[in-house]
């Protein structure tokens, strides 16, 4: 009896959770409206039938997984922190603010009701997705195809992935170009754009900066040139599209052939090959411009290279094997400003966790950072390359000064307006304000402000964390809350005409496949939108599985193992710091690099060991 009142109290809480629309609720409370009868089925997300149907299916479905209502410390925290999750992501995604939960002592309750119903569901499927992983066999295919990509993964992979991407290459041929890599193509050419002005010049005839990576730019640039000089400037930027689906097409092959020499079932590794072949995300981003591809390449490589020391179990590596490491490190570094961050925050856990192993290892480390400086800070100067703007990483306290003064104005006194205006312009700072993108406040900040009027700044935002930090909890949320809620759907792939470029000259166009392009495109921003399948695109689900997979390390004592998740959590981590909510060729790292996470420990010798 106990059991099934249990039962029936966990499935109404559930049923709360998913039936209750609170956003009709508040939304009714502030017209201070009563709820009838006929209103009052407005806050149920479907009608009374429907909402009874639910309830028997939550009932028997608890009824039926009852066993996974028992679990460890680990699959509770990730429960609750999924819950809250979905119940603080709907009220910044509904109203910027967390107003769904905090507006009165009503909807707190409620929000407490829901929380507790997410709870739930969520433990039973993280203990039945922990058990399944527990209990899963490799069970391999006798199908002669499958047989065929097993004894030939690399090349079968290969093959297969160009042969699907092939449409996309020649109908977006030369290349998918957006602003940023236009931008570049400009730098290259000594063309003043829009981030000299940003910076102040270490020498203003030389246009070029690093806020995008020089080394990048180097490359896009100088395919162009010397396809410009061979046939045209077309031709051209296709060299570059050549190098970039190589580089990515054999990362991804080489990732699958990875994964079956690790013992994964053969019909993982080939679903693996199908999600790299056919979702558009791929072919698109291969033939996209941006710089985040090819270092999201470097980030799948470095993940491999983590995993293959730490499964070495210390033995000594040749030497070429080191100098691999410390080359592919500094790929990581200079073809994305931040890889410098992957590096600092993951490289130093895998020689703690790698003890027979850790002075060579650290050696590898201690070159790979003195290298990377000595490019940043003798060889770029030497050229008179300006570094990024210190703005880049200030996208948080900028956002949250621009909500402050859009909100709390009165509570600024003149001496304080005057010190915001000087580094960011006050007078219109409100109106740039966006919750969900930096870019217009960071963009008027003074290239010319010191180090002591940023100080003076700092303490004046110090003043307001301390008289409003909730303005400053919902201006860093409302600003990151996409990258954790899987309901934030914030999609995009880059398929428009770029001209920028073309305003200055350069002979860039498509080819005539006009159709093609539209049926491909269309596709493409459809994808999200096919149930199950389109959450292979869904960025917060994909932070949720990284969640997900560092706490199976966990919850399995195989702690080590966190090191080659490390890379994904802190692209996470970045995310937070960017100027935008779910901007999706930010999340690239751990987006693409998701297949080979999860078969790290759906290995057979994970698992056993």
């Amino acid at each position: 009896m106990k059991n099934k009142i249990k039962i029936i109290l966990v499935s109404l809480f559930s049923l709360i959770a998913i039936g209750i629309n609170p956003c009709v609720c508040l939304d009714l409370y502030e017209k201070a409206k009563t709820i009838s009868y006929s209103n009052g089925m407005e806050v149920l997300n479907l009608n009374l039938f429907g909402t009874l149907l639910l309830f028997i299916f939550i009932y028997f479905f608890i009824k039926k997984n009852q066993k996974y209502l028992k679990g460890n410390v680990i699959t509770r925290v990730i429960s609750i922190v999924f819950s809250l999750l979905l119940i603080f992501g709907l009220s910044y995604k509904e109203y910027g603010n967390s107003s769904l939960i905090f507006n009165s002592l009503i909807f707190f309750i409620l929000a407490v009701v829901m929380a507790i119903g997410y709870y739930f569901i969520i433990f039973i499927l993280v203990n039945m997705i922990y058990d399944k992983i527990d209990k899963n066999e490799v069970k391999e295919s006798k199908n002669k195809i499958i047989l065929l990509f097993k004894k030939h993964p690399f090349i079968f992979s290969l093959i297969v992935i160009l042969i699907c991407w092939l449409p996309y290459i020649i109908s977006f041929y030369p290349i998918i170009l957006s602003p940023d890599p236009s931008y570049q193509i400009k730098q290259f050419f000594g063309i003043r754009t829009k981030y000299a002005d940003y910076a102040v010049l270490l020498d203003e005839n030389v246009v070029i900066t690093n806020h995008h990576p020089v080394i990048h730019t180097l490359l896009l640039g100088g395919c162009l040139k010397l396809g410009g000089l061979l046939v045209n400037d077309n031709f051209g930027l296709f060299l570059y599209s050549f190098i970039q689906i190589l580089i990515l097409s054999f990362t991804l092959a080489y990732t699958i052939k990875y994964m079956l020499k690790n013992n994964v079932s053969s019909k993982f590794a080939f679903i693996t090959l199908l999600i790299y072949s056919l979702v558009p995300m791929f072919p698109l981003y291969a033939m996209s411009g941006v710089k985040d591809v090819i270092f999201t390449s470097f980030i799948i490589l470095y993940i491999i290279m983590l995993h293959k020391i730490l499964n070495n179990k210390g033995k000594k590596l040749k030497f070429i094997s080191y100098m691999l490491m410390i080359v592919l490190m500094l790929l990581v570094i200079l073809f994305r400003n931040n890889g410098l961050y992957v590096i600092l925050l993951s490289f130093p856990f895998l020689i703690l966790s790698v003890k027979k192993d850790w002075k060579r290892l650290g050696l590898v480390f201690i070159i790979t950072i003195l290298l990377s400086s000595c490019y940043n800070n003798v060889i770029l100067p030497a050229f008179k390359i300006t570094p990024g703007s210190i703005r880049e990483v200030l996208s948080i306290p900028f956002q949250q000064t621009a909500r402050y003064v859009k909100y709390h104005e009165e509570d600024l006194s003149a001496e304080d307006k005057k010190i915001i205006d000087k580094v960011l312009g006050y007078n219109d700072i409100a109106d740039r304000y966006d919750p969900e993108l930096a870019d217009p406040v960071k963009n008027n900040y003074n290239k010319y402000t010191t180090n002591e009027e940023l100080k003076e700044y700092f303490k004046v935002w110090f003043k307001g964390l301390i008289k409003h930090p909730g303005t400053y909890i919902d201006a860093t949320i409302n600003n990151v809350y996409g990258y954790f809620y899987p309901n934030k759907l914030s999609w995009y792939v880059y398929y428009k005409y770029d001209t920028r470029i073309i305003k200055d000259g350069f002979d860039y166009h498509y080819n005539s496949l006009n159709g093609v392009r539209d049926v491909l495109s269309s596709f493409a921003i459809a994808f999200p939108l096919i149930p199950i399948l389109g959450l292979i695109s869904n960025i917060g689900v994909a932070t949720w599985i990284v969640i997900l997979l560092t706490g199976y390390v966990i919850y399995r004592k195989k702690y080590k193992y966190i090191v080659v998740y490390l890379p994904a959590l802190i692209s996470i981590l970045i995310c937070i710091a960017s100027p935008a909510n779910t901007y999706f060729r930010y999340a690239l790292p751990f987006v693409f690099s998701l297949p080979l996470m999860v078969s790290f420990v759906i290995d057979k010798n994970f698992r056993k060991s």
